[in-house]
């Protein structure tokens, strides 16, 4: 056939060929097509590979244009042969659309199918697969469950991906198969590469959900090779791990919710039980342990975070989800800041992720505050979108930011969307409800509202009035007075109705006008609509209960009307109403209870969110959209009561045996038990690990800002490491016996080894947290090369021994008269010796703790060795920045003497680690009681805090004699934001109301860095997160001491030493330009602040602040500026 033929018929047929059929019923419209493929059809039967692969590429353009090429089956079915790999890769691509629809014509290959999957190729041997699965027909599910299983076992991880894709389609097919593909996908979730992972956990999800005991052994692989999956498979890795998390770890914020609990029931306890109330709870909290975060629930927490900043939606949206699931409640707030960017993008995003902050901002509505107008609504945004960002500006709204937000609703009232104006009303509503103080003034504004033109404007503000008045009707009486005069002018039926109500059921608050009212509407009785009519009867009725002198003949006028209304709801009223309240011979017993029935007191109306039980549906998901349980929705699980056992995650690994023999000493061995955890999918030993160098790896609970005792947390899992070591130990004996001269001969090295070993474990912040920052540094690229082989990481594990045994020198160098232990000694022994010397170090170094999570090792072993110097260091010797000198420590006013009737109470941020919970702020107070009399009882009550914000109140004070002071210290969580603390200051007569603000500078704690983990550090803390400005350094800020003292009294940092190992005894000569750095992380969630000073000539200066958290570095850099200007 020529060119010019094929043309012809493509474009429909020859010239003498009508192009329409006169019968429109026969289809004729159509008629041009039963040759249009014939050109196609000719090229596959070509011997040239060259026409077929172009035709084959025709045809699939044909099909992505959504064009049918079903007739062509028979022809391209037969080059499913064809030789040439181009060819068929297309042909299988065409397969896969129409096997399901020809599967007679596709069964008759089905041999060629099975000799495609054993083609070298491996792209083939995944499409043969592909197509193979396509087939729906029962009768070749054992040959599929067969190619299934070749591909699981295949070479390449594309083919092992077909194979987990094919999975669910087999068992969709034929459920009994479950059984055998759950042993394929156990199989599959062994492999170790990226991309096979999202697509087995996919086939997981669908075929066997319920199995976790599959997930254990390959949780720790996931949480390592999840930054690396594709973002679809990271989707659906994240939720299955979310559930996972669920029913394995214990509830971070177990000890939050049962204070809550308990604040819950002393507020309903009468005042008698209370005092016992309060003594029985305190001491079930003080018999439950510490909450301690397993390493593997960190694990998760660690490595998902890095995904917040992915490019794909949904990936952000998963791991919000699980953060708000899982994170303890502290560190929920970093997930505000990437859903807040993600409302930057398409409607259709926006509306999903606006759903998930209107739930979220019900119970964590403090991380949501610092982003509140990014949820200001934009006149371009669409109604369903307007009305989710009204819904979380209302959930937003406190005592703080509600006259802001009540100036956003006031413009947003003129607004042509209907309903978003009724909408914003009812807003209006809500914020008036929840914050009392402007009650007042949005019943005002809505009262204004009813004189609006718009009908549905009034209506909806009548509504919300009603239920405004409802609450305090007595204090509002004035309103109800002006709604009664307004009733000449609105004319919607539904605010006439609703008038009449508030009348009718406040009738003795307007004695006068009630009547009168009664009286105008009796006139225009026949006129109104049914509804108004309805609430006329209502009115009549309960005024004549209450006032049957003025209204007896009224009221009789009104039920004879509605006797003979047209509505026979209106009638059969009237005839109720009358044998209710008149008074007859017939009437029944209810005559009596009349008053009771008509005036009974109505509970106010509760203005809820409608997202306020949302939460029980997994954020993200269908079901939560919808608020109905989706098909295939999977119930997010309870929290256990108590902790699963952590060892089922364990993975023995064989080809770990032969590393055992190479180590040439004890403290190799143990070496690499600590790396094994942290580093591979596969790990020998149990959860909480050995010492405070493996602590660190496994990323346990001491790593979290929200535990609630990181001492604690260290002393746990020594405890548990303890265990598993004496378990290794009996079964190691007759190695431990062959190695005994070997110990003997490195009798010098071990003392030195030990005291290195007890000084990591102890329980001081800065020490556990040192090596963790050097060996996080290089976790994601170790992690990657264990994922391949095992040759790389056993390299990384001698690099890093290597290391160890050089600092351990240097020690050794130093101090060796400290360590005297006898070489010999059991490990168990060590360990008690270490417990005992870190309960020394938290006593004798109390400001310690306030150290951050960044130190090399040189560094921390050089400081380790001045530690052990002597443990009576005094705070003066010990980084001499870290405490401000007392007299630039700040007292403010908390009680003026006055205002307290004799009770004066100051105080001041004294920058000391709180020791019962590391990320609250110490806050110490001085009372002093300037009356004649003593003062009993001073305690704390009703703490009203910003979501997220918690209070560690101090122990009461029983007495206070005249004349005296007393001082003491109470805990603040204030979140990272400069929010003031509210609560009540009582005595044992009086109650004062009172508020404790901080500035910006005392929400830091000391961070010691070098020079060079500085700049690192500042290098990851660029753009946004960096706040530059120039400034002139005021007069006195005339040399080094000053600056320094300057920066320190703002902000409690730290300066960073001079060069890169110990600071500088000797002053170097000052350079042109003098830079001094300064650095400290955030209580609360330790976030690291970086300030530099640089200092030009003339008194010129730039100060710059690095910070992840954006509006802590501005208010840091403007109080900074403040200081140094003067």
């Amino acid at each position: 056939m020529s060119a010019s033929s094929a043309f012809s018929d493509e474009k429909g047929g020859s010239a003498s060929e009508p192009e329409y059929g006169h019968d429109p019923a026969s289809g004729g419209i159509f008629s041009s097509d039963y040759k249009r493929h014939d050109d196609l059809k000719e090229m596959l039967d070509s011997n040239k590979d060259s026409l077929k692969l172009e035709a084959m590429k025709r045809i699939v353009a044909m099909i992505a244009r959504g064009k049918n090429a079903s007739d062509l089956f028979p022809a391209v079915v037969k080059n499913v042969a064809c030789k040439n790999i181009e060819v068929k890769k297309l042909v299988y691509v065409y397969l896969v659309r129409y096997a399901e629809e020809q599967q007679d014509l596709a069964l008759l290959s089905i041999s060629t199918f099975q000799r495609g999957l054993k083609d070298p190729n491996q792209l083939i041997r995944a499409s043969a697969l592909r197509v193979l699965s396509s087939i729906r027909v029962t009768i070749i599910v054992p040959i599929m469950m067969l190619a299934i299983k070749e591909a699981a076992s295949d070479m390449s991880p594309y083919v092992r991906k077909t194979a987990a894709h094919a999975i669910p389609k087999l068992h969709s097919l034929d459920p009994e198969q479950k059984d055998q593909l759950i042993e394929v996908i156990e199989k599959l979730l062994a492999d170790k590469t990226t991309l096979v992972a999202g697509s087995v956990v996919m086939a997981f999800e669908e075929v066997c959900p319920d199995r976790i005991d599959l997930i254990h052994k390959n949780y720790r692989k996931l949480c390592n090779l999840l930054i690396d999956v594709e973002e679809w498979g990271q989707v659906v890795i994240i939720n299955m791990l979310t559930r996972y998390a669920r029913t394995q770890f214990l509830n971070p914020n177990i000890n939050e919710s049962l204070l809550e609990e308990s604040s819950d029931k002393a507020f309903y306890a009468s005042d008698d039980e209370e005092d016992e109330d309060k003594k029985a709870e305190v001491a079930t909290l003080a018999k439950r342990k510490p909450y301690v975060m397993d390493p593997d629930h960190r694990l998760l927490l660690r490595n998902t975070k890095p995904l917040l900043q992915s490019r794909n939606a949904a990936v952000v949206m998963a791991v919000a989800q699980l953060y708000f699931h899982l994170a303890p409640k502290a560190e929920v707030g970093i997930i505000a800041k990437a859903l807040v960017r993600l409302m930057r993008s398409h409607s259709e995003v926006q509306y999903v992720v606006l759903q998930n902050v209107a739930t979220m901002t019900i119970k964590r509505r403090g991380m949501f505050e610092p982003y509140l107008k990014s949820f200001y609504i934009r006149s371009t945004d669409p109604t369903q979108i307007k009305i989710l960002k009204l819904e979380v500006l209302t959930n937003l709204a406190n005592e703080t930011n509600i006259s802001t937000i009540l100036r956003e609703f006031q413009t947003y009232i003129k607004s042509m969307d209907k309903d978003f104006v009724a909408a914003s009303i009812q807003a209006i509503g809500r914020c008036a409800t929840n914050i009392g103080e402007v009650r007042d003034t949005c019943l005002n504004g809505l009262v204004q509202l009813l004189s609006n033109r718009d009908e549905l404007v009034v209506a909806e503000s009548v509504v919300v009035i009603k239920k405004l008045l409802q609450m305090q009707p007595e204090q509002h009486s004035d309103i109800i007075k002006h709604m009664a005069k307004l009733i000449d002018n609105i004319q919607v039926p539904m605010a006439r109705a609703s008038i009449l109500w508030l009348i009718g059921e406040y009738c003795e608050h307007v004695p006068k006008i009630a009547p009168d009212v009664l009286r105008k509407m009796a006139k225009t009785f026949n006129n109104e609509e049914d509804i108004v009519k309805l609430q006329i009867i209502n009115l009549a009725a309960k005024l004549y209960l209450t006032n049957s002198k003025q209204t007896k003949l009224l009221t009789q006028y009104v039920l004879n009307l509605a006797k003979y209304d047209q509505n026979y709801d209106i009638r059969d009223r009237a005839r109720f109403i009358r044998q209710l309240i008149v008074p007859t011979d017939k009437s029944g017993a209810l005559n009596k209870y009349a008053k009771k029935l008509f005036l009974a007191l109505k509970p106010a109306p509760i203005l809820e969110s409608p997202f306020k039980d949302r939460d029980h549906f997994q954020l993200g998901s269908l079901s939560h959209l919808l608020n109905a349980k989706a098909g295939g929705y999977q119930e997010l699980p309870d929290w256990p009561e108590s902790a699963p056992d952590p060892s089922v995650r364990n993975v023995e690994v064989k080809d770990s045996i032969p590393e055992w023999s190479k180590c040439t000493s004890r403290k190799d061995r143990k070496e690499k038990k600590v790396e094994k955890p942290f580093y591979s999918d596969s790990e020998g030993e149990s959860g909480p690990t050995e010492s405070a160098d493996s602590e660190s790896d496994t990323g346990s609970g001491s790593e979290s800002a929200s535990a609630s005792d990181e001492s604690g947390s260290g002393s746990e899992s020594e405890e548990s490491g303890e265990e598993t070591e004496s378990e290794e130990e009996e079964e190691d004996e007759e190695k431990e016996k062959k190695r005994k001269k070997r110990l003997d001969k490195t009798k010098a090295k071990k003392p030195a080894e030990e005291s290195a070993e007890s000084e990591q474990s102890s329980g001081t912040e800065d020490r556990k947290r040192g090596r963790k920052a050097v060996k996080n540094q290089k976790s994601a690229s170790e992690s990657e090369s264990e994922s391949e082989s095992s040759e790389s990481e056993d390299e990384s594990e001698e690099e890093e021994s290597e290391e160890e045994s050089e600092s351990d020198t240097d020690i050794r160098k130093k101090k060796t008269p400290v360590s005297k232990q006898p070489p010999k000694q059991s490990k168990k022994e060590s360990k008690k010796e270490t417990q005992e010397m870190s309960l020394l170090d938290l006593d004798d170094f109390e400001p310690a703790p306030a150290s951050a999570p960044v130190t090399p090792v040189n560094f921390l072993s050089s400081s380790l060795v001045s530690d052990l110097e002597g443990l009576s260091l005094t705070d003066t010797i010990l980084a001499p920045t870290t405490i401000a000198p007392s007299g630039l420590i700040k007292m403010y006013e908390l009680l003026h003497r006055i205002t307290g009737e004799g009770l004066a109470v100051e105080y001041c941020f004294s920058r000391q680690p709180f020791s019962p919970e590391p990320n609250m702020v110490a806050v110490q107070i001085q009372f002093t009681n300037n009356t004649n009399s003593e003062t009993k009882n001073l305690h704390i009550e009703e703490p009203r805090m910003q979501s997220g914000m918690r209070i560690r109140e101090f122990a009461e004070i029983d007495m206070l004699a005249a004349g005296e002071s007393v001082t003491v210290v109470m805990g603040i969580d204030f979140c990272d934001s400069t929010q003031a603390a509210n609560f009540q200051l009582c005595t044992h007569t009086r109650k004062f109301f009172v508020s404790i603000q901080p500035p910006v500078g005392e929400l830091m704690t000391p961070a010691f860095l070098t020079e060079n983990d500085f700049k690192k550090e500042q290098g990851k803390l660029m753009g946004m997160n960096e706040i530059s400005e120039k400034l002139t350094l005021g007069e006195k800020c005339v040399n080094e001491h000053v600056i320094v003292e300057r920066v320190t009294a703002t902000a409690n940092l730290s300066r960073v030493p001079c060069g890169s190992d110990k600071e500088c005894s000797i002053p170097p000569p000052p350079p042109s330009a003098p830079v001094y750095r300064f650095a400290g992380k955030t209580v609360s969630s330790g976030c690291l602040v970086l300030v530099t000073v640089t200092t030009k000539e003339g008194g010129a200066a730039q100060l710059t602040v690095n910070c992840e958290k954006m509006v802590i570095g501005t208010m840091l850099v403007k109080d900074m500026m403040q200081a140094l200007s003067q």
